[in-house]
């Protein structure tokens, strides 16, 4: 079992632009189905994933309630925030604060064997990273840049921390896989 920030990114390091958004990502050509294939194949090995507010805040306004089941099917998620927010019908959720490490262990407990998939924002996987629970961080690096928006992870760890373990090609992303040492 492997906590993993498992994330797309524009080619000068943001996962979302200035203003949240992930519009841009899902103007990128997927012709050959790759992307879509990489996904589908990461999420045959999750059992439990989390989110920031911002990210799960995205997803309530920009994505129809019954596409939650299609993309995540009935996998347990934690909800990282301080506010009240509305729960998406149907989903498998539970909404928390506080430090990730008080939350960490029933996630793995929920998880089994299978990962636990850090979905979002930077900041929530750079927590992980923080207090040694991220195992993995795997940047899908998509043929765009932003600009400005949200960093793909605002921390410093420095090289010593992390190894390269996997460099792929899908479609018009590029992957890197890194292994992060605690």
């Amino acid at each position: 079992m492997a906590t993993q920030y498992f994330t797309a990114t524009s080619l000068d390091g943001y996962i979302a632009d200035e203003h949240n958004s992930l519009d841009w990502l899902f103007q990128i050509d997927d012709a050959d189905g790759a992307a879509e294939h990489n996904i589908t194949e990461f999420l045959g090995n999750v059992g439990a994933m989390c989110m920031g507010a911002t990210t799960y805040e995205w997803i309530v306004v920009n994505d129809p309630p019954e596409n939650w089941a299609k993309n995540y099917g009935d996998r347990p998620c934690w909800v990282f925030t301080h506010r009240t927010l509305p729960a998406i019908p149907g989903a498998n959720l539970r909404f928390v604060s506080g430090s990730v490490e008080s939350v960490h262990k029933e996630m793995a407990e929920a998880a089994g064997e299978q990962n636990i998939w850090v979905l979002g924002g930077g900041d929530l996987a750079g927590q992980f990273a923080d207090a040694g629970l991220l195992d993995e961080i795997i940047a899908g690096i998509a043929p765009v840049t932003l600009g400005a928006g949200a960093p793909v992870l605002p921390r410093r760890i420095l090289s010593a921390r992390m190894k390269l373990v996997e460099v792929t090609h899908n479609g018009q992303w590029a992957e890197l896989r890194y292994r992060l040492s605690r």
